[in-house]
C-alpha cells in the first residue's frame, strides 16, 4: 500500500516537498489554510545550489520561462554610488557550478511548483487550518478545523513563519522580531526611466540600510527591497501608501541621488517586519517522531543571504531521499530523523551568516570603512560562496 504524507502549506517549501515525496513514490496530501493560492510578496534569488534541484527535476525550461538570469552582481556605496565589488554569474556562474543564478518573483515560482505537483496529481485542498495533531506510534492524524480528520504515515510542516506544526508540537513560541524592516516593490521596466533599468544584481550598502534591485520574470520587471534596521514607527501591516512611502525616504538618510530616484520612481511600496529564530542547535529542532518541519516552519531566517527559498528547496530534496528510504528496518521515524540530522548543520550555518551579512551590510564608522575596503581588495572572493553553490 502507498504511505501517506501529510503537508501543511501549499507556498515554496510545501509545494518542492509535495513533489519530492511524490517522485520518492509517496502519495502527497497538500493542506493549506489560505482560501485561494496567491504568494504575497516579491522576487526571491536562486543561487546555483537551488537552479540545481529544480533542474533535476525536469524544471529547468519552465524556470527559464519566467525568470531573468542576471549577468553580474554590483555592490555599491549607498553614500557616493561607488562600486565597491562585483561577481560574475551569468554563464561564468553555471559553467563553474552547473547550474545558473536566477532571480524570479515568488508568485511565479509558487505558479511553477505548482503546476508541476498537479503533473504529479496533487491538487492542494485549500482552506484547511489545521486545529489539532495527534501523533500515536507509527502513524499522524491531522484535524482541520471545520472538517474531517485525515491520518498519514507522515507529517510535514511546511507553513512558513508562524508555522500552527510547530506550534501544536513543538510550542517554542512565536518567532521574534529582529527590529528590521523590509519595504519592497516590483515594477515595469518599461515604465522607468532607462537610467534605472537593470538587468543585474544590485546591491546599495548604507548606515543601518541596504537597498537591493534586480529582474524579475523574464527582466520585464524590477524588484526592489530595501531592508532597515529600526523599528517601523507603524505597524508592520500598514498598508498606508503615504505613510510608508514618507518612513522609507526618512530611513534613507543621506543616500547618493540615483539611489533616491530608484526609490521615488518605484510604486506601490509595501513594508513587512522581519522575524527569524536563532540558528538552529540539533536535529531535533526539525524532525519528532512522524513529524517535521521545512523550510521557514524550521528555519526562519533575516534576508541577508538571499537563501530562504533555497534552503527549503534543500529541504524538500532532502525530503524526498528520506522518503525513498523507508521499508524495512527504516521506519518513518528514523527517515525524518535523517533527513533533520543531513540538514540542520549546513542551515544552522546559513542561519548564522544571514545574520552576521546584515551587520556587515549595515555596518558604520570604521567597521563600514574596513568592509569597503575588504570589498574594493577581494570583491569576487567574499561575494562567491563554492561551500554554497558547489555540490
Amino acid at each position: 500500500m502507498t504511505r501517506q504524507v501529510l503537508i501543511v502549506g501549499a507556498g515554496i517549501g510545501g509545494l518542492s516537498a509535495a513533489l519530492a515525496a511524490s517522485r520518492a513514490g509517496w502519495l502527497p496530501r497538500l493542506y493549506e489554510q489560505a482560501p485561494h493560492l496567491s504568494e504575497v510578496g516579491a522576487g526571491i534569488q536562486l543561487g546555483p545550489n537551488t537552479t540545481r534541484i529544480l533542474h533535476s527535476w525536469g524544471l529547468d525550461r519552465a524556470l527559464a520561462q519566467v525568470a531573468a538570469f542576471p549577468q553580474r552582481l554590483r555592490v555599491r556605496s549607498a553614500h557616493d554610488g561607488g562600486e565597491l565589488g562585483t561577481l560574475a554569474l551569468g554563464d561564468t556562474l553555471a559553467q563553474r557550478y552547473g547550474a545558473p543564478y536566477a532571480c524570479v518573483h515568488r508568485a511565479d515560482m509558487q505558479a511553477l511548483l505548482l503546476e508541476a505537483a498537479r503533473m504529479e496529481g496533487v491538487v492542494p485542498v485549500l482552506a484547511s487550518r489545521v486545529s489539532a495533531v495527534v501523533a500515536f506510534g507509527d502513524a499522524v492524524a491531522l484535524r482541520v478545523k471545520g472538517g474531517a480528520e485525515v491520518e498519514g504515515d507522515a507529517l510535514i510542516g511546511a507553513d512558513g513563519l508562524w508555522s500552527r506544526v510547530r506550534e501544536l508540537i513543538w510550542r517554542d513560541g512565536p518567532p521574534p522580531a529582529t527590529g528590521h524592516v523590509a519595504y519592497r516593490s516590483v515594477a515595469s521596466q518599461e515604465g522607468l526611466p532607462p537610467a534605472l533599468r537593470t538587468q543585474d544584481v544590485n546591491v546599495w550598502l548604507g548606515p543601518r540600510m541596504h537597498l537591493v534591485a534586480y529582474p524579475v520574470r523574464g527582466g520585464d520587471a524590477l524588484n526592489v527591497v530595501v531592508l532597515v534596521e529600526g523599528r517601523s514607527s507603524g505597524p508592520a501591516d500598514d498598508w498606508d501608501q503615504h505613510a510608508v512611502t514618507a518612513e522609507l525616504q526618512r530611513a534613507m538618510g543621506e543616500s547618493c541621488a540615483p539611489l533616491r530616484d530608484l526609490v521615488n520612481a518605484m510604486p506601490g511600496w509595501r513594508l513587512w517586519s522581519l522575524h527569524d529564530r536563532a540558528p538552529m542547535r540539533s536535529a531535533d529542532a526539525m524532525a519528532q517522531g512522524c513529524v517535521a518541519l521545512l523550510g521557514d516552519a524550521a528555519h526562519p531566517m533575516r534576508p541577508y543571504f538571499a537563501q530562504g527559498a533555497g534552503m527549503a528547496i534543500e529541504d524538500a530534496r532532502e525530503l524526498g531521499r528520506a522518503l525513498s528510504s523507508v521499508g524495512g528496518p527504516i521506519d518513518v521515524p528514523l527517515a525524518l530523523r535523517r533527513y533533520a540530522l543531513n540538514r540542520w548543520q549546513r542551515v544552522a550555518r546559513v542561519q548564522g551568516l544571514s545574520r552576521r551579512n546584515g551587520r556587515i551590510f549595515h555596518a558604520m564608522g570604521p567597521v563600514r570603512w574596513a568592509r569597503d575596503l575588504a570589498m574594493r581588495v577581494m570583491g569576487e572572493r567574499l561575494l562567491d560562496q563554492p561551500w554554497l553553490y558547489g555540490e
